[in-house]
């Protein structure tokens, strides 16, 4: 195969179907969505069988537990796949939405209009089901998408990208819409993020090592984030019961996404009553522990922490402690060793909590919540496309609206400039 034949043939098709899907009406849209999400329950099985056959090559080619985990798919996930789709169609549709309009001294109106971006190419490892929220998401947007999967899941990928062509075939929409690129060659990822001329945005998401090659490597932009050292706080007026369950489902309840808690931080004031309990709950599950002098002090299990243990995202059972003075220490370390995705405090009280929120720049800060809900599914965008630590068009989360830009429209009546 010439891969860059065969990807200039991929971005060719991605912006003819992109032109149509920016005229495509709200009603075809959502049937096309909702015909998608009835094919992926109808095909349980099918999908199911594929997974199996990527997760038995997976695990010859020696991939770690956090691939693997990424990897597998359950009944529950494929429910939760096509639920996300139904969720999609439910949510307004942000394309031709006017906002802020405003008459000028000139008798003319000013005015923004939400548009779609364009063609979107998303290149991922392992998770089949970002092959289904990409399609989705980019579909309601009004864009077109080239996905570019792993190998690792290319059974899986193909299989449901039949069923998203099925929904956009059946919906009267072109199939060009979502394209998955066929080829395993890794060079077809280094022609899709130099596509300028049809692709307008790249998003990345896999491994620290993949969106760094694509971060330093694109000619297009980049929506992104590098990895999730994702912080707890544990106050000096949390409560210990809520601190305990926030800190156990963030850390332990799936260790290889990138919401995940990798490092914990608590009061000193409390860290001879809580830390204990704390660790030994995390210890019980099989967590390593790396603290500080103090946190050995305490929890004589503990490893001693090096400063490169505080800037590591683990995507294990390890979890760094620091014992810190209070809320301006917890701000400051966390502002230094996070990597802007997600941070929680644990706190009764209300002030720390507002200033926690505004003093932490990270993507997503939560009070009294467990990291594991910075996701677009838990914040009622339907799925995302990926998280964004960036600063500039999108942050968190990406979802309908990340997926979109906006143009100034003026409304006139025959006025020319005096």
């Amino acid at each position: 195969m010439d891969i860059k034949q065969y990807m200039q043939q991929l971005g060719q098709g991605a912006r003819a179907a992109s032109r149509m899907m920016a005229k495509a009406d709200t009603g075809t849209k959502n049937r096309a969505l909702l015909i998608i999400a009835a094919a992926i329950r109808r095909e349980k099985e099918a999908l199911l069988a594929a997974n199996r056959a990527d997760m038995e090559t997976a695990r010859a080619a020696g991939l770690d537990a956090a691939m693997l985990d990424r990897l597998a798919l359950s009944e529950k996930s494929i429910a939760t796949m096509a639920e996300g789709l139904e969720q999609i169609a439910a949510l307004p549709d942000p394309i031709g939405e006017i906002s802020d309009l405003k008459y000028r001294p000139s008798g003319i109106q000013v005015g923004k209009m939400r548009v779609p971006l364009g063609v979107i190419g998303i290149i991922y490892e392992a998770r089949p089901n970002v092959t289904v929220d990409a399609a989705g998401l980019c579909l309601k947007s009004g864009n077109a998408a080239i996905l570019r999967g792993g190998s690792e899941a290319i059974h899986c990928n193909r299989a449901l990208a039949a069923l998203v062509h099925e929904g956009l075939e059946a919906a009267g929409l072109p199939k060009g819409a979502v394209q998955v690129v066929e080829t395993t060659d890794r060079a077809a990822v280094g022609e899709l993020i130099t596509m300028k001329e049809y692709v307008d945005v790249i998003v990345p998401r896999g491994g620290k090592g993949l969106i760094e090659r694509i971060s330093n490597e694109a000619r297009i932009p980049v929506i992104k984030h590098l990895d999730g050292n994702c912080h707890i706080y544990v106050d000096d007026e949390a409560d210990l019961g809520k601190a305990l369950r926030i800190l156990e489902n963030s850390k332990t309840q799936r260790l290889g996404t990138c919401n995940t808690a990798e490092s914990l931080l608590v009061a000193r004031s409390v860290a001879a009553e809580m830390l204990p309990q704390l660790a030994g709950m995390l210890t019980a599950l099989g967590v390593e522990i790396r603290g500080c002098a103090e946190t050995q002090a305490l929890v004589p299990q503990a490893r001693i922490a090096t400063d490169e243990d505080y800037y590591t995202e683990y995507l294990a059972a390890i979890i760094s402690v620091k014992v810190v003075t209070g809320l301006d220490e917890a701000i400051e370390h966390t502002n230094k060793y996070s990597s802007q995705h997600t941070e929680a405090i644990v706190t009764e009280n209300y002030t720390k909590a507002r200033r926690f929120l505004r003093e932490v720049d990270s993507s997503s800060v939560l009070v009294n919540a467990s990291t594991r809900f910075a996701d677009g599914f838990e914040y009622g965008l339907g799925a995302e496309i990926g998280i964004s630590t960036d600063k500039l068009h999108a942050r968190g989360p990406v979802g309908l609206d990340g997926l979109t830009s906006m143009k100034y429209i003026v409304l006139g009546d025959g006025q020319v400039r005096a």
